[in-house]
């Protein structure tokens, strides 16, 4: 008997006990919605940036895309420094992402595995910290980097974000069960110093963790608005640049929305590359959990 015979000889007892995992119509379906109420609105800012801004005041919003998105790109290019707010923007996005992910596994993996005096308190410190309005501290922190002279440069953005409370407290929640202490203990017996074990032992455990907090702080970084247009606004990233685009007195949302749809487009690819460690690091977390 071959195996596919087997495999369809015990399909029916499975599903006669009730533990047919496959999913039916209905999964698929939900699933299909999920995906047309995401896309949606990315697709339809796609349909309206190639398009004139007559397409906005339509009855009922057209489905395909026309053909004046070169030509709408173009005057996005023309109005706004995209080219130098595009540089700044990979540039602060990809600093902080590195930053953030670096520090927040070395504190995580230490608040997780290591034993030193203060550290609950340190951690539940961290935590609460969470609870402070960002906006809160704009004034204070605009005020130190004036008095560093870095307002106007991209230091002033990417410094206060190098290390995140939510990093640190998602790290270290994710290693402190993944990484058996037993496993700790034999690199020390081994002879592996505390820099060693963690290199060896705590980074690959940790890189379905790392990958994820890279791609949500990388999207953070690249979406951010207010604090960049504050500290370093003659220095634009991406977002503030494309806000200039609705600063004339006659907004042509056609222009505005193609400038949209370019800012999305590197986020899009980062997700299609990285879009499988990004799956594997959920269902790893879901396993543990």
């Amino acid at each position: 008997m071959t195996a596919t015979t087997t495999r369809t000889a015990r399909a029916p007892k499975r599903k006669a006990l009730g533990i047919d995992r496959r999913p039916g119509f209905l999964t698929y379906g939900i699933l299909l919605a999920l995906f047309i109420g995401g896309a949606y609105p990315l697709w339809w800012s796609f349909v309206a940036g190639s398009s004139n801004s007559t397409v906005l005041t339509s009855t009922w919003p057209p489905l395909l895309p026309g053909g004046q998105f070169w030509t709408n790109v173009g005057q996005v290019l023309d109005t706004v420094p995209f080219w130098l707010a595009l540089g700044n923007s990979i540039i602060v996005a990809s600093v902080i992402t590195v930053s953030v992910v670096a520090f927040s596994t070395l504190a995580g993996y230490a608040f997780a595995k290591l034993r030193f005096r203060g550290r609950e308190g340190l951690m539940v410190f961290v935590v609460a910290t969470l609870a402070v309005p960002t906006q809160l501290g704009i004034i204070p922190l605009f005020m130190v980097m004036k008095q560093f002279g870095w307002t106007g440069t991209l230091g002033a953005v990417i410094v206060p974000t190098l290390v995140t409370a939510f990093g640190v407290f998602f790290m270290r929640q994710y290693l402190v069960d993944v990484i058996p202490e037993e496993l700790i203990e034999a690199a020390r017996v081994d002879g592996a110093n505390m820099i060693r074990t963690f290199w060896h032992v705590g980074v690959p455990a940790a890189r379905p963790a790392m990958a994820i907090l890279g791609l949500f702080t990388f999207m953070t970084a690249w979406t951010d608005y207010l604090w960049p247009l504050l500290v370093a606004p003659q220095n634009p990233t991406l977002q503030v640049a494309l806000s200039q685009l609705q600063s004339a007195k006659y907004v042509d949302y056609s222009i505005v929305l193609a400038g949209a749809v370019l800012a999305t487009i590197p986020l899009l690819i980062l997700f299609v590359l990285a879009g499988r460690q990004l799956v594997s690091g959920i269902m790893a977390g879901a396993v543990k959990g």
